[in-house]
């Protein structure tokens, strides 16, 4: 009974994640009015469906499984579930041609990926708050990153007239995707900021857990937001230099994050 429950989670989400796909898809193509609420009230079906999927992979009866694919699955609901929220209040539902798509990649390589079970056994409320802060506050960060490539396309787009005209006329205007970009990065630099200060309080040993590499990183990562974010207050930082801030930030939380994991637990 359990695995036809799964299965249907996994079609219904998988079906409606390529519905959405191709719809905003050929509305895009074809330069037609994409219609808000149908579309994101698909998605939030999807997710609940993904969600249902993805939770007794994640929370087992032997402590919590974060390993590699489920981490990629739950990022990628993440990911929508953020899309959706700030869908609603900034006119960006064209960028669903991303958000959609990825959200299934995540779901089928979750499903069907294998990685060492490691669940993580007496857990404290303190440290599973930390874990999914950190995967919120990374998974807002990665959309900011993503975000601030676009916004180099479009400015880039502006001075030189490129080949990418086509796809960056099909893109919200520049000054609402540079709103986006900070409206991600406030979000994810204070989930960032609530993970880390958990972390130091949660977390008893780092080395011992092999966590100390990570922390640097994610720290200097925490850094180089929380300057960009005081410098776009304080001088107004934007466009080119506030996107490329934002995506060596990234570089530097995503090779603490998903690097360490992925050695931990592919290689060693």
């Amino acid at each position: 009974m359990r695995f036809f429950i799964l299965q249907l989670a996994f079609l219904l989400a998988g079906m409606v994640y390529i519905l959405v796909s191709i719809y905003i898809g050929w509305a895009l193509i074809h330069d037609k009015p994409i219609h808000k609420g149908v579309s994101l009230g698909l998605l939030v079906v999807g997710m609940l469906a993904h969600a249902a999927l993805l939770y007794p992979h994640v929370v087992t009866l032997y402590g919590l499984n974060f390993n590699l694919f489920n981490t990629i699955s739950l990022i990628s609901l993440f990911f929508l579930f953020f899309y959706v929220i700030f869908s609603l209040y900034r006119p960006i539902v064209s960028l669903g041609i991303l958000a959609a798509p990825t959200a299934l990649i995540g779901m089928i390589v979750g499903y069907i990926g294998r990685a060492p079970y490691r669940p993580i056994t007496d857990i404290s409320v303190g440290l599973e708050a930390h874990i999914l802060l950190s995967l919120a506050a990374y998974c807002v960060l990665l959309m900011a990153a993503l975000q601030a490539l676009f916004l180099r396309l479009q400015i880039r787009e502006l001075k030189h007239q490129s080949i990418h005209r086509f796809w960056v006329n099909k893109l919200p205007s520049l000054q609402s995707m540079e709103s986006l970009l900070f409206d991600m990065l406030l979000v994810g630099f204070v989930l960032l900021s609530i993970a880390l200060g958990i972390g130091f309080v949660y977390v008893e040993d780092l080395l011992a857990q092999h966590l100390a590499h990570k922390t640097v990183f994610s720290v200097l990562s925490w850094l180089l937001f929380g300057a960009l974010l005081l410098g776009n207050w304080r001088a107004g930082w934007r466009g080119k230099r506030a996107a490329n801030m934002t995506i060596y930030a990234f570089i530097l939380l995503a090779i603490g994050f998903v690097g360490s994991k992925f050695v931990l637990e592919m290689l060693l």
